[in-house]
C-alpha cells in the first residue's frame, strides 16, 4: 500500500518531486566533482614528492652492503630494500608499518635509532604522522576537512526540499495516522520516496562529477604545460574513491531526508490534521519601502519572502558568498595583473629579454660572452655573479637626510647590528664581468678602471609606506675613499677602493632595498673579485647572463636568440634560460587558469543557491495555490499576482546582490589602500562586464524559477482549492 501511495504521489506531484531531483543531482555532482578532484590533487602531490624526493619511506644511515640487505628479507612487511651511499632505503607493503618496524630493523642491524630518517612529506600524504616531524603538513587534512564541510553544507541544502515536500502532506499523514498508520510506517514511506526519487539523479550526478574532475585535470595540464619543473598529471579514479563518494552522497541524502521524515512521523494525529501546510508569519510585519516602491503587491511579496526566509536562508547565503567571492576574485586578479605589469614586465622590458643561468660556474670563467655579444639582434649582455658580505659604516658617515629621519636606530637587528665602531649592515656584492663593469662606469660618468668598487648610495625612506611610489634618500655622505667589507660570518675582512657613489644600479633584474631596507650594494669587476674572493668568500655558485635584444622583441625572435645562446654555452656548461615574453605568457595563462578554477567554485556556490531557490519555489506549490486563491477571492487580478511573484523574485535575487555589492566595495577599497594602487588606474580596467554577466545570470535563473513556479500555481480551480485543503 505504501509503495503504491509513494508512486502515486510522485506521479501526481511532479513540481514537488522536481525540486528534490534537482537538489539530489546538484549534491551528487558537487560531492563527486569534489572527491574526484581532491583525489587527483592528492595523487599528483604524491607523484611530485616521489619524483623530487624519491619513493622511499624510511632510511637507515650507515655503511651497509648487500649482505645486510639479505638479512632483512625475513621481514614480511618489507616491500623493497635498496642500498645507496652506504645507507639502507626501505619501503613497506603497508605504509603504516613504517614507524613501528623501522626501529626494529635498525636494532637488527645494530644501529641506534638516531640513524633513522623518515620520509615525512610522503608519509603525511597517507595521514601517517610522527611527533618528531615539526612541519605543518596540512594538504591532506585540509582536503578531508573541505570534503566534510561540503557534505554538511549539502545536508543543509537538501534538507529544505525534503522538508517542503514532506510538510506539504502533514495533513494527509495525520489522516493516515488516525486510521492506524504507525510513525515507523510513515517514516519508512517517506524514506522510500526519497530513495525512489534520488537514485537516478545520484547516479547521473556522480558520473558527471567524475567526468568533470577528468576535465579539470586536462585543463590543469593545458594551463601548466609551460611551468618549469611541473610534470603532467594523469587522471586517476580509484574504486575506493567511487565507493567513498557514493557513501558520502547516500549519507548526505539519507540524513537530509531522515530529519524532516522523523519530525513529520512524530506529530500526533490531531496536530497533523490541524496543520494546513501554509506559509505563515510568526509576527505580521509591514514593508514600507516595498509598499512605497511597488504598492500592495510589494508588501505582499515582502510578507511571502519573510514567511520563506528560513527555507531560503541557504539560497541567500550561497548567492551572497558566490557573488562576492566572484567579484573579489576578479578584482584581486585585475590588481595583481596591473601590479605585475607595472612593477615587472613593463619595468624590465628595456632591461632584459633573455636571462641565462650558468650552473656551477663563476662569471669570469664564462669565456663566450664576447661571442654572445656579437650575435645578430643582441644589444647588450651583462654577465654577473652575486655574493653576500657585510659592511661597516660609522654614524658620522650617514647623510644628513637619513639622520633627520632617525638614522639606523629603528632598524631590526637582522638588518643592522650596532657595534662600537658603528653599524654593521648587509652588503650584497654584484660581480660584473669586466666589460660590463667598464660599460656601467661609462654610463655613470665614473672613471673606467677595474681597481675599485662602486657603491650604490641610496636608501628608501622607511617612513613612507607607499611601496608603489617610494621616496629615496642618499645613504651616506659619499666621502669615504675606501670601504671595509666583512665576510658573511664576520670573521674575515677586506678593504676596497671606492671609485664612486652611484644612485643607479646596473641594468639587471635584481632588486635591492625592498626586503632589507638598509642593505648597501657594492658593484665590483670580476677581475677584482678574483683577487679578494679568497679573503671574503660568500659568492653564489651560479652565474647569470642578462641579455637585451635590439628593437621590439617578439616571442619567435627571443626563442631563436635563446637557441643560439644555448648552442654557444651548452657545449661547456649546464644552463637554464628564461624568455621574458614567454614568462609573461605563462604568467597570464596561470592567472587565467586560477580564474577558471576559482570562478568555477563561485559558479558552483551560485548553483547551490539557485538550486535552493528552485527547490523552494517548486516545492511550495500547494501552499502558494491556497495563498493565491485567497488573493483572487478578495479581488486581486492574475496580473497583480504575477507582479507580486516578480517582486518576490527581485527581493530574493536583489538582497544578495546589494549586500555583496556593499561588502565587495568595502573590500576593494581596502585592497586599493593596501596596494597603494590609484583608483583611476584600477577602474579603467575594472572587471565590470564579467561581474555584470554573473549578476544578470543570477537574476535570470531566479526569475526562471519563479516563472516556473507561477506557471505551476496558476493552474487550479478557485472553488475547489478554497473548499478542499488537500488539493495539490
Amino acid at each position: 500500500m505504501w509503495k503504491d501511495y509513494s508512486f502515486s504521489y510522485i506521479k501526481n506531484n511532479r513540481s514537488s518531486s522536481v525540486s528534490v531531483l534537482i537538489a539530489a543531482f546538484l549534491a551528487a555532482l558537487f560531492l563527486s566533482l569534489l572527491c574526484g578532484s581532491f583525489y587527483n590533487l592528492w595523487k599528483y602531490e604524491v607523484e611530485r614528492i616521489e619524483i623530487e624526493e624519491g619513493n622511499w619511506q624510511s632510511r637507515i644511515e650507515g655503511t651497509f652492503d648487500r649482505d645486510d640487505v639479505e638479512a632483512l628479507k625475513g621481514f614480511a612487511t618489507l616491500k623493497d630494500v635498496t642500498v645507496e651511499d652506504g645507507s639502507i632505503w626501505l619501503r613497506f607493503e603497508r605504509m603504516w608499518d613504517v614507524l613501528g618496524d623501522t626501529p626494529k630493523i635498525a636494532r637488527l642491524l645494530g644501529v641506534s635509532e638516531e640513524k633513522i630518517s623518515y620520509h615525512y612529506g610522503l608519509l603525511a600524504m597517507y595521514l601517517i604522522r610522527d611527533g618528531r616531524d615539526t612541519a605543518q603538513r596540512m594538504v591532506f587534512p585540509v582536503v578531508l576537512l573541505v570534503t566534510v564541510l561540503a557534505a554538511v553544507s549539502l545536508i543543509v541544502m537538501l534538507h529544505y526540499p525534503f522538508a517542503v515536500s514532506m510538510n506539504a502532506r502533514v495533513h494527509q499523514f495525520g489522516i493516515f495516522s488516525s486510521i492506524g498508520a504507525t510513525p515507523k510506517q510513515i517514516r519508512a514511506c517517506l524514506m522510500q520516496e526519497a530513495a525512489i526519487l534520488c537514485t537516478p539523479p545520484i547516479l547521473a550526478g556522480t558520473l558527471l562529477g567524475i567526468l568533470g574532475s577528468r576535465g579539470l585535470v586536462c585543463l590543469s595540464n593545458q594551463l601548466g604545460s609551460g611551468v618549469p619543473g611541473r610534470h603532467e598529471a594523469v587522471f586517476g579514479y580509484h574504486p575506493l574513491i567511487l565507493a567513498l563518494t557514493l557513501l558520502a552522497i547516500v549519507l548526505t541524502v539519507g540524513i537530509s531526508a531522515w530529519m524532516p521524515a522523523r519530525t513529520v512521523s512524530r506529530l500526533t494525529p490531531l496536530e497533523a490534521i490541524r496543520d494546513m501546510g501554509e506559509l505563515k508569519l510568526k509576527r505580521r510585519k509591514h514593508s514600507p519601502i516595498l509598499r512605497k516602491l511597488f504598492g500592495v503587491e510589494g508588501e505582499l511579496a515582502g510578507n511571502a519572502w519573510k514567511a520563506q526566509k528560513k527555507a531560503l536562508r541557504l539560497a541567500s547565503f550561497s548567492l551572497t558568498i558566490s557573488l562576492m567571492a566572484f567579484i573579489l576574485m576578479l578584482c584581486f586578479f585585475t590588481m595583481s595583473e596591473i601590479s605585475t605589469r607595472e612593477t615587472y614586465f613593463e619595468r624590465y622590458q628595456d632591461i632584459w629579454d633573455l636571462y641565462v643561468t650558468v650552473k656551477d660556474t663563476e662569471v669570469d670563467s664564462v669565456e663566450q660572452l664576447s661571442e654572445i655579444r656579437s650575435l645578430s639582434g643582441v644589444e647588450r649582455v651583462i654577465g654577473y655573479q652575486k655574493a653576500a658580505a657585510k659592511s661597516m659604516i660609522g654614524e658620522e658617515d650617514l647623510s644628513e637626510e637619513l639622520k633627520a629621519l632617525g638614522g639606523l636606530e629603528g632598524a631590526e637587528e637582522s638588518s643592522v647590528q650596532r657595534t662600537e665602531d658603528g653599524y654593521l649592515i648587509n652588503a650584497p656584492i654584484l660581480i660584473l664581468d669586466d666589460a660590463s663593469f667598464l660599460a656601467y662606469c661609462e654610463e655613470q660618468g665614473i672613471p673606467e678602471t677595474l681597481d675599485g668598487a662602486v657603491i650604490f648610495n641610496r636608501i628608501r625612506d622607511v617612513t613612507n609606506p607607499d611601496f608603489r611610489h617610494p621616496r629615496y634618500l642618499p645613504y651616506t655622505k659619499g666621502e669615504n675613499e675606501t670601504a671595509l667589507l666583512k665576510s658573511a660570518d664576520g670573521e674575515k675582512t677586506v678593504q676596497l677602493s671606492v671609485l664612486a657613489y652611484a644612485e643607479t644600479l646596473p641594468a639587471l633584474r635584481e632588486e635591492y632595498g625592498n626586503i632589507d631596507y638598509y642593505e648597501m650594494v657594492h658593484i665590483v669587476p670580476a677581475s677584482l673579485w678574483r683577487e679578494i674572493k679568497g679573503e671574503i668568500g660568500g659568492a653564489e655558485k651560479d652565474s647569470y647572463l642578462c641579455v637585451l635584444g635590439e628593437g621590439t622583441a617578439t616571442l619567435e625572435g627571443l626563442q631563436e636568440l635563446g637557441t643560439e645562446v644555448g648552442n654557444i654555452l651548452e657545449t661547456r656548461y649546464t644552463v637554464e634560460s628564461e624568455n621574458r615574453i614567454q614568462e609573461q605568457l605563462d604568467n597570464d595563462r596561470q592567472i587565467q587558469g586560477m580564474k577558471l578554477i576559482f570562478g568555477g567554485i563561485c559558479v558552483l556556490l551560485a548553483v547551490i543557491g539557485i538550486g535552493n531557490v528552485f527547490s523552494n519555489t517548486l516545492g511550495f506549490v500547494r501552499q502558494r495555490k491556497r495563498e493565491i486563491a485567497r488573493y483572487l477571492s478578495v479581488g486581486m487580478t492574475p496580473g497583480e499576482i504575477r507582479k507580486m511573484f516578480a517582486i518576490e523574485a527581485l527581493i530574493i535575487a536583489g538582497r544578495p546582490i546589494l549586500l555583496s555589492a556593499v561588502l565587495t566595495a568595502l573590500a576593494v577599497w581596502g585592497m586599493l589602500r593596501m596596494s597603494y594602487l590609484e583608483a583611476a588606474v584600477f577602474f579603467a580596467e575594472a572587471p565590470v562586464l564579467p561581474a555584470a554577466l554573473f549578476v544578470l545570470a543570477i537574476l535570470a535563473f531566479v526569475a526562471l524559477a519563479y516563472g516556473l513556479g507561477w506557471r505551476s500555481v496558476q493552474r487550479f480551480n478557485l472553488a475547489e482549492v478554497l473548499r478542499d485543503d488537500t488539493v495539490m
